[in-house]
């Protein structure tokens, strides 16, 4: 099965500051991070189901995956048949950040 992809904007904004902040440390960078992060995103419409229940929160099966190369997070769930992307955020931030956007 193939899932619609709804990218909240709060998730579009993570990506362009982490990328804004990867290209100020190296030129180049920035793109690297851009292409990665949403090749992650890109992947969840065929294989959201293969990472497992990371939390339950406010009714929701929360799941996430790890960017290759980058320590970044992409935490989505699933609704009918569309996969909610509400966040892309770093691996060292506590849920609390995520968990203010539900």
């Amino acid at each position: 099965m193939s899932y619609r992809l709804d990218i909240w904007p709060e998730a579009e904004n993570d990506i362009r500051q982490a990328a804004r902040w990867y290209e100020a440390e190296l030129t180049g960078l920035g793109v690297d991070f851009t292409e990665v992060a949403y090749a992650a995103v890109d992947s969840l419409a065929d294989n959201a189901l293969l990472y497992r229940i990371r939390a339950r929160y406010r009714h929701r099966e929360v799941r996430w995956l790890l960017t290759a190369r980058f320590p970044y997070r992409v935490i989505y769930d699933i609704e009918g048949e569309s996969v909610r992307i509400f966040a892309v955020l770093h691996a060292k931030r506590s849920d609390s950040a995520w968990k203010e956007r539900l």
